[in-house]
């Protein structure tokens, strides 16, 4: 048995005093007592203790670049986004399996000691070097899996479905050749490491959903593919991080992107959508009411030149929302809400 007893807990959702946390051999919680004394033998005391918490969207790999890439392409005029994700795409072309491995297990660790207990990976680098398929095509996310263990985290890894390189352009271009991926392959991994998690008695640290990398990426009968497949599920998938973006899907779609989703796909509470950045007061109304959420990276927003989200409208809509260290420029979770926080003074000129 392990104890601690700390003078402050965050206990269903309000503080509580004087709390004895006490955990079984497992590591399972068994009791948690407020207003109990402090315990007389050497127990460790804190000031305050909360929950771990759920770091909602994060690309391992991209650990490896973290910092790398604060340059500007002297033939590019100015940097953002679009040039990040080439200098992304040369990095995530020479990774290898057990590099993968390696630089996961390095960043959950860092999570851990941040105070995230859980992760959600959305992976999508799944083919060999050379874009073939690895014998055994789960290679890559069976290395995210044996890194999360040897860390000790919780993952929740959602292989990523990208078929296209853009809206209005099928296929994938030569740089993003290890993410091409089809429906059915996908749905098979969600299932193999949901199997795989049971058969090793470890789903309550492991489980899968599916991720839909954008609607850049994916079209409509993919969607539908994949939604009648995953069951109950979770389903991430990027929408709305960059203004070129919303002006494409009104180009080629005739909708902006949550609009879209809406309208032609529904969502509900399966639904995590990452950023959501440009995203306008009747799609934020309709995320709520369908009971889906939104997963904001601040950090990595702020690093790329997304925009600021409309925190304040989300949550007056009632919009369910949690955060993520996505690209990893930071891994931390105080931080991410600061960066939150600090944004929406900004942008409303408020304390």
């Amino acid at each position: 048995m392990t104890r601690l007893w700390c003078e402050q807990a965050w206990v269903q959702g309000q503080w509580a005093s004087h709390v004895l946390l006490e955990a079984d051999a497992r590591g399972y919680w068994t009791c948690i007592t407020p207003n109990s004394p402090a315990p007389d033998d050497a127990s460790p005391r804190l000031a305050c203790v909360i929950p771990g918490l759920v770091n909602a969207h994060s690309h391992a790999f991209q650990r490896a670049i973290a910092g790398l890439t604060e340059r500007q392409d002297p033939q590019r005029p100015g940097d953002d986004f679009w040039g990040w994700r080439e200098r992304m795409y040369q990095v995530a072309l020479r990774i290898d399996a057990a590099q993968l491995e390696t630089i996961a297990e390095w960043l959950y660790r860092e999570m851990l000691q941040a105070g995230f207990t859980q992760v959600c990976e959305f992976h999508y680098l799944h083919r060999n070097r050379d874009g073939t398929p690895y014998p055994d095509a789960a290679t890559l996310s069976l290395a995210l899996t044996r890194a999360a263990d040897k860390a000790g985290i919780g993952l929740t890894l959602l292989p990523t479905l990208y078929m296209h390189r853009g809206l209005g352009q099928p296929g994938l271009s030569d740089a993003q050749r290890r993410f091409a991926t089809t429906p059915n392959d996908v749905l098979s991994w969600q299932a193999q490491i949901t199997e795989l998690a049971r058969v090793q008695g470890r789903s309550h640290v492991l489980n899968a959903g599916v991720a839909l990398h954008s609607l850049r990426a994916v079209d409509a009968a993919a969607i539908r593919a994949v939604l009648d497949g995953v069951g109950q599920a979770p389903v991430h998938m990027h929408v709305a991080e960059q203004t070129q973006e919303v002006d494409d899907c009104l180009q080629h779609l005739g909708q902006r992107p949550v609009e879209w989703l809406l309208q032609h796909v529904g969502l509900d509470a399966r639904w995590n959508l990452v950023h959501a950045t440009h995203t306008l007061p009747h799609e934020l109304e309709g995320i709520a009411q369908a009971n889906a959420a939104v997963v904001l990276c601040p950090t990595t927003e702020a690093n790329l030149g997304d925009g600021v989200f409309d925190f304040g409208c989300a949550t007056a809509q009632g919009v369910h929302w949690s955060i993520g260290t996505d690209s990893h420029v930071n891994r931390h979770p105080a931080l991410e809400l600061q960066m939150l926080e600090y944004g929406q003074r900004m942008q409303l000129r408020q304390r």
